[in-house]
Formats: C-alpha cells, structure tokens, sequence
C-alpha cells in the first residue's frame, strides 16, 4: 500500500491514463482487504471486551451482544476464505459477459434475455458497474446476443462459475395452448485484459465494418455508422460495439472485447488436455447444460456439476448466485488440489 501511495501520488501519474487508472484500482483493492482484516480485528476486540462485561456481572445482555458480534465476524472471515480461492491469474480482473439463446428459437431468445437480467442483478447486488457494449434485439422477444462488460473486484473470478449452457423449463407464455417449453442459453465469461499483456492482433487479420446502431439512442446513433464490428478472419471470432456515438471508441472497445477472447482462447488451447471451458465447445442444446431452471411441474434451480438444488426460482432469477458460485469455485479448488490426485 505504501507503494501504491507514492506511486499514485506522482505528479506524472497521469501522464499515462492506462497504467493510472490500473495502479488506483490495484490500490483500491488492496485497501479494502486491509479494511477487511482491520474489521475483523476491531471486531474481535470488541467481543473481548463484552466478554469482560459479562463476567463482570453484566450478564446475559452482554453475552448476547458478544454472539452477534461474532457471527459478524465469522461472517466477514468466510468471505475471506472463499476470496483466497479465487487466486487465478485473472480472477481480480473485471469480467466481459456474453449472452446468447440456443436451441429453443423465440423461447430462448426471451430466456436469453432473463439470463442476462440474472447476472447484471447479481453484479448490482455487489455494487459493480455494467456497461453494454453490444445487443442485438431478437425478433419478438428477448435478445439474440449481448455483450456487457462488469466492472468491480474478482467480478471474473465469480462470474467464470456461470460460464456454460442454462437451461429453462417452464409454460411457455408464447404458446396459446400454454404446453411447456425448454429452452437453451450460453454464457461465456472472460477476463478484461491489461495493455501491459501482450496479444499480438495484426492488421491483415482483421475485417472491420461498421453500421448503425440498431437500439435506443438518440438521433445520431441511428443516423450514422457509428457501431463497429471487428472479425478476427484466423479465428472467426466476431465482437461488435454499438454503445458508444463515437466510431472510434467503439472500435477501441470492441478491441478490448478481441483481446479478452483471443487471451481467453489462448488459455482454452493449453487446458485442453486437462479440462475444457464449461460450455465453450458444446451445442447449446440437451445434455450439455450446467444448470437447469424448471419452473414447471415445479420450481427448482440445480446446478448439475455441484448438485447444489434451490427451491425459491424468484430469487435465483433476479440475482442471488451466491450458493451456485461458491458452490462451483470450492468443486474447481478441489479439482487443483494437489493432493486430489492420490485421492482418486
């Protein structure tokens, strides 16, 4: 943190926008760590303190207030614990999401869309800050795909536990004879890469067009060329943005969307031999889904990797991941432990 201070308080600082918006968040996280431990202690204090109290005579009163402020501490040193595990390279990072429907034509479209919702209300719960880059309505209903970026501590770290196929099952309220539908969606999560990391993106490999703005956004986003979709001909990656009025930071934007993909591919292509991304080479179709949603016969939410099963869909559906995250990222641990080999 000392570090961090000198270096935030440079008058060059600034000289360089990139490096001192990476070296203020870098110094933002690490103080709310030590706001973290410096709580617990605080804490830890103050039920010496009411432990004291109660064997001075004050009693039940006193020792209820020490329970409570234990549960607040044991509360505050779990988060601390699951935060260790998520200790990949870029689990800090920021998270770009993308969101597109399956097997399941309208159907999926609007579950894509609900899906979407899911997450953003998640991330709000934490207080991290969304940003659309790209959306492309689907035709009646729902979206065809969308791309948000999710601005806020480990937000990659978590989110990569939602990476995969989701699957819904419920009355379809498309269908006049009100039979029940599934539907598919994928989620691909990966991490906002810094400039310092080298991805090399030549200019040959690149197709860029551009268009107009299909969504809500004044005059002249409609009226001008202003949205930007980049295709990476070597790969046959696609990203678009169509957020911004200006041509030129959607194309910077986009370009960020391109290295986080290729960054994510990269890394896709040295774990192919020990495990594959959650969904990334799958049909978004029956039999590949980590997760399914069935609000009809019942209501249930189960994640079929953790085998975690929640009653109250309400509540998964507007944004309460939590039990499903940690439930995921404690199997992955597990999964790399050193010593889960010999355990097999």
């Amino acid at each position: 943190m000392s570090e961090l201070d000198t270096l935030s308080s440079s008058e060059d600082l600034w000289q360089n926008q990139d490096r001192a918006q990476s070296v203020l968040r870098e110094r933002a996280s690490l103080n709310a760590r030590l706001d973290a431990f410096s709580s617990i202690q605080e804490g830890l204090e103050e039920i010496g303190l009411y432990l004291e109290m109660a064997q001075d005579g004050e009693g039940d009163e006193a020792l209820g207030e020490a329970e409570q402020r234990l549960d607040d501490v044991e509360t505050r040193v779990h988060a601390l614990e699951f935060q260790r595990m998520l200790g990949g390279e870029h689990d800090a990072s920021g998270a770009i999401v993308t969101v597109h429907p399956g097997a399941g034509g309208l159907e999926a479209q609007d579950w894509a869309e609900m899906l979407l919702r899911m997450i953003l209300r998640w991330s709000e719960r934490r207080g991290f800050k969304n940003q659309m880059v790209e959306m492309t309505p689907g035709e009646g209903a729902g979206i065809k795909s969308c791309t948000v970026t999710i601005d806020g501590d480990y937000a990659y770290g978590y989110l990569r536990a939602e990476a995969g196929i989701h699957r819904l099952v419920r009355i379809s309220p498309f269908d006049a004879n009100a039979r029940r539908h599934t539907s598919f969606a994928a989620v691909l999560v990966t991490p906002e890469i810094e400039e310092d990391i080298e991805i090399e993106i030549n200019d040959d490999d690149l197709r860029v067009d551009t268009y107009r703005s299909s969504g809500a956004g004044g005059q002249h986003v409609n009226k001008t060329d202003s949205a930007v979709r980049l295709t990476h001909l070597p790969t046959g990656i696609v990203v678009a943005c169509q957020n911004e009025r200006s041509q030129h930071k959607n194309k910077a934007t986009a370009m960020k969307v391109l290295r986080s993909r290729l960054y994510e591919l990269e890394l896709e292509k040295q774990r192919e031999q020990k495990d594959k991304l959650a969904g990334a080479k799958r049909d978004i179709d029956f039999g590949s889904q980590i997760r399914s949603y069935v609000l009809q016969p019942y209501r249930m939410v189960k994640d079929h990797r953790t085998g975690v099963e929640v009653g109250n869909t309400d509540a998964v559906l507007d944004g309460d991941l939590d039990r499903f995250i940690e439930a995921e990222l404690l199997r992955r641990a597990g999964e790399s432990a050193p010593d889960s080999a010999g355990a097999e």
